[in-house]
């Protein structure tokens, strides 16, 4: 697939629709400038906000043996949710409205984390998040899009994706809220409302981590016991009104994201 400067809904990396994760400005720039060249960078980034949730769906290996929505047994503790690194859902998503939209919050995280720049997680999130006859479909354009030498260059990693000695690359995706727009016993379609930290901190970075806010549309199917994916779209905002609040320095922002672990599960 190309990397071009217009990335259009037909054989885009969500089958349909726009997608797009905006990059963050130099440091000391304007928040929202006008559209510059690097829209190939901000198409392959978009494959990133979808890669999230694959994820998370890799991290479920179980038998769709969830139970419906609001049994106590089995709603996680706090240290099941706790940002160890550890996989807390070991079943499927429960066949019900709640399980869908579960789904649909978890596959953001996944498909947004920095886990996609890494082949064989990348790998894993795809074949776990999407039907199996989409995955295979995706599995060689995503393979491209995150192997690019242009795109890892323009946002300042290496060509295995790596960040840069003393600086730390953060890409992650914390869901604000999800609804059902359409469900019925084998097919779903749910909104989730997140926002998203995406750039690299430390001293010498010159992209900066960025706030964004997205509504991505996940279309959902039951298969094999478990909601899995098969198309998104997404667009920008809502966005709420920023405070007057000071920007963290670059080593404040560093020490958070090594301090303070990304969730597993997020809904």
């Amino acid at each position: 697939m190309s990397l071009g400067d217009d990335h259009q809904s037909s054989g885009g990396y969500g089958g349909t629709g726009q997608t797009r994760l905006r990059l963050p400005e130099p440091e000391g720039g304007p928040r929202r400038g006008g559209r510059s060249s690097s829209r190939s960078l901000i198409t392959v980034v978009g494959v990133v906000v979808l890669l999230i949730a694959a994820i998370a769906f890799a991290n479920r290996g179980g038998d769709g043996s969830a139970s419906a929505k609001g049994a106590a047994g089995n709603k996680p503790d706090a240290s099941s949710t706790a940002p160890s690194g550890t996989r807390p859902v070991q079943s499927g998503f429960a066949h019900d409205e709640q399980g869908a939209q579960s789904a649909a919050a978890n596959y953001a995280v996944a498909l947004g984390s920095d886990d996609m720049f890494d082949e064989a997680r990348r790998h894993e999130i795809v074949n776990t998040v999407y039907t199996p006859d989409v995955a295979a479909a995706r599995q060689t354009d995503l393979d491209g899009a995150y192997s690019s030498q242009k795109f890892l260059a323009n946002i300042g990693l290496d060509k295995q994706g790596k960040a840069p000695t003393g600086q730390t690359f953060v890409s992650r995706v914390i869901p604000v809220g999800t609804k059902a727009t359409a469900f019925s016993t084998d097919k779903a379609t749910v909104e989730v409302w997140y926002t998203s930290l995406f750039g690299l901190s430390g001293g010498d970075s010159t992209n900066p981590v960025t706030e964004s806010w997205y509504t991505t549309t996940y279309r959902l199917t039951w298969t094999n016991k478990d909601w899995k994916l098969t198309d998104f779209q997404q667009k920008d905002g809502p966005v709420p009104v920023g405070r007057d609040q000071r920007a963290s320095t670059a080593d404040d922002m560093t020490k958070a994201v090594e301090e303070y672990g990304g969730f597993t599960y997020a809904r």
